[in-house]
């Protein structure tokens, strides 16, 4: 249950209650800002490699080598906006043309890195005063071979990391105290790298895309150690993002990695087969989650036709993106639109495995006939809807920070002279059902723990998770496990959570793991200080009252006695070739009792509002003509009903055993 302030349980509490909803419509999903990019510049400049960077003014930096003359050019635009020129450039002599080029700032500190017209010699220019001038190019490496692709990045003491490919080789050199050390090439192996990208916090954070020894083309990412995540000067291992089979026809270049917010991610996905396409795709972190964590959000297309790709930079208040020809702009905060005082009616709900809600609006003045563009322009398909239960409390209008849906869809309903807005949305379940597998995804027994599973799924549905208890298996069991093409996120969560004894619900854009257990102290009561309007209290008989859990060469039992004597036998069976041990068996064994004895003892109570209440609460009820004293049961679905006019301002809750 969320936490209440005193006046506000005071306030739900009292006879004399005075509702108040807070509905405010966010440009975010999963709690990551949604970025709406503008086009500030089209030119006519070829596609081909490029970097940006802004460093400590806000100024914006672009380089490019054009692909008729092979010569660099680059860029500085000192406050960048609508309607300034893109298109100036300053030429810096002749490079290579088979290798990229990379630029990197932190304060007043640029650094353009390129490789020259020999094509093995890598050069930096330096300068220290926000790119406006550049000394003299110095040598930072030499390659045995063609250098391919270039990344940098300085950390916090203004040392610099430069990373650069040669054929399949990924290696690193670092300036610290104005020099220059040894290549050091990494510990993984790929047989070729078609692109680099890299962010610096507390490590070095590298996105590469290329081809595994085995003809896989793929995205990956690892981190070259600074001491946070990982060991200075160690590399991590390579961590797939996204893959192709090496028959596929699909290949994948030019990524791009910042930090603006959150980690952001540009790359390129080229096919090469019928209808062939090279178009850039975007994925973003859920916010909080580390980078060794892996966890992107499903790339997904962004509406331009390019080799190259596009390159990332931001300043305090906007992310960039830019390719020669190209400058968009999106604003880093988040839009947020307060529509509380036109709120008529709400209809909530929220299920184990879904929630949908209703909400409609005045609209006699027509003022939501223009959603999508001017004050109405964050009421878009996909926004979020963050619904805020309340009272006015003798402190003054106190809500508390309630569940977050997004919109599926809206009506306009004309009748009897009246005009209404009807937004329809759904919760953390519903973008979990939207999300498809693109392909097969396996993981061996062993490889990843049920936790470690369901965090990479939401996150592919752009969704943080976080373990409030847990169960042993959830952290404890690595079963064999697959994602089938076109199954939804949805499907795949519920057949993990059906190894374990852990629940799953959302708060805000936030999935939470709960691991329910008998002894569960209530955290509310219900019939004494907050009244019970209406309720209906109901017992069935368990089904199953026997379970039987089969293994790998094992199996476990658990009884209801009590059930079996009334009803006999009613058996129910799970065959699970992930359980290797009796104890693995016995405790899934008893969480399939726990969920039927659940079930079986429940019914429903409607109450005044409770703003803190959540689904798989405990709760006390004291229900003296249904002969309950504080008798614990758990809220297994909850509802609200809010009606302006006629006054109603009402939750109902589904029940059954702690």
């Amino acid at each position: 249950m969320r936490s209440l302030s005193a006046t506000l349980l005071a306030a739900q509490k009292s006879p004399a209650r005075f509702p108040y909803v807070r509905v405010e419509v966010k440009e975010r999903v999963g709690g990551v800002v949604r970025l709406n990019w503008t086009r500030l510049y089209s030119g006519s400049e070829p596609d081909f490699y490029h970097a940006a960077t802004m460093p400590g003014d806000g100024s914006l930096l672009r380089a490019r080598v054009d692909s008729s003359d092979y010569q660099l050019y680059y860029q500085r635009v000192a406050n960048p906006g609508p309607g300034s020129d893109f298109s100036a450039w300053s030429g810096f002599g002749s490079v290579s043309s088979l290798s990229g080029i990379a630029l990197a700032s932190s304060g007043a500190t640029v650094l353009i890195f390129y490789v020259g017209p020999a094509f093995k010699t890598i050069y930096c220019r330096e300068s220290t005063d926000y790119g406006q001038s550049f000394g003299s190019p110095a040598v930072v490496a030499s390659a045995a071979s063609v250098v391919g692709w270039l990344a940098a990045a300085l950390n916090g003491q203004g040392v610099v990391a430069l990373f650069y490919s040669v054929d399949g080789t990924v290696y690193v050199v670092k300036r610290s105290g104005g020099t220059w050390g040894s290549p050091i090439a990494w510990s993984n192996s790929l047989a070729s790298v078609s692109g680099l990208g890299v962010v610096y916090q507390g490590d070095w954070n590298l996105a590469v895309t290329g081809q595994d020894g085995s003809g896989n083309r793929g995205l990956w990412t690892c981190i070259y150690g600074d001491g946070y995540s990982q060991p200075a000067g160690n590399w991590s291992a390579l961590k797939e993002v996204i893959g192709a089979g090496s028959g596929s026809a699909v290949e994948f270049r030019c990524p791009s990695l910042d930090l603006p917010d959150v980690f952001r991610l540009f790359l390129v996905e080229k096919y090469t087969g019928t209808q062939s396409y090279s178009r850039p795709l975007w994925a973003h972190f859920p916010p909080g989650a580390n980078f060794n964590n892996n966890l992107w959000r499903e790339p997904v297309p962004f509406d331009l036709s390019s080799s190259y790709g596009l390159a990332q930079a931001h300043s305090s208040s906007h992310a960039w993106l830019s390719m020669p020809s190209g400058v968009w702009r999106s604003p880093i905060s988040q839009a947020t639109l307060d529509i509380s005082a036109d709120l008529i009616e709400l209809s909530l709900s929220e299920e184990p495995f879904g929630g949908k809600a209703g909400l409609e609006f005045r609209n006699d003045d027509g003022r939501y006939g223009g959603i999508g563009c001017g004050s109405y322009a964050v009421i878009r398909k996909g926004s979020e809807i963050a619904i805020s239960p309340g009272y006015r409390t003798s402190a003054g209008v106190e809500v508390s920070s309630g569940p977050a849906y997004w919109i599926r869809g809206w009506q306009y309903i004309s009748r009897g002279g009246l005009s209404h807005f009807v937004l329809e949305a759904e919760n953390g379940w519903g973008l979990l059902e939207a999300w498809r597998a693109r392909r097969q995804l396996n993981w061996a027994a062993g490889q990843k723990n049920v936790l470690q599973l369901l965090m990479f799924i939401l996150a592919r549905a752009g969704l943080e998770l976080t373990v409030l208890s847990s169960s042993s298996a959830l952290n404890n069991s690595y079963p064999a496990f697959a994602l089938y093409p076109g199954e939804s996120g949805a499907q795949a969560v519920r057949r993990l959570l059906a190894l374990v004894s852990d629940v799953l619900f959302f708060r805000g854009g936030c999935g939470y793991i709960r691991n329910p257990q008998a002894s569960d102290a209530g955290n509310y009561s219900y019939g004494t200080g907050h009244a019970v309007i209406e309720g209906l209290y109901t017992g069935s008989a368990q089904q199953p009252n026997r379970v039987q859990v089969y293994g790998l060469g094992l199996m476990a039992e658990s009884f209801a006695w009590t059930e079996i004597n009334d009803t006999f036998d009613r058996l129910g069976q799970v065959h699970d070739l992930n359980l290797s041990l009796l104890s693995q068996a016995q405790e899934r064994a008893e969480a399939e009792m726990r969920q039927a004895q659940i079930a079986a003892t429940g019914g429903e109570i409607t109450v005044p509002l409770n703003c803190g209440q959540e689904l798989y609460d405990v709760v006390d009820i004291t229900d003296a003509r249904a002969g309950l004293n504080q008798a614990k049961r758990r809220v297994l679905g909850l509802a609200w009903h809010y009606a302006s006019a006629q006054g109603r301002y009402e939750q109902s809750l589904r029940l059954g055993l702690p």
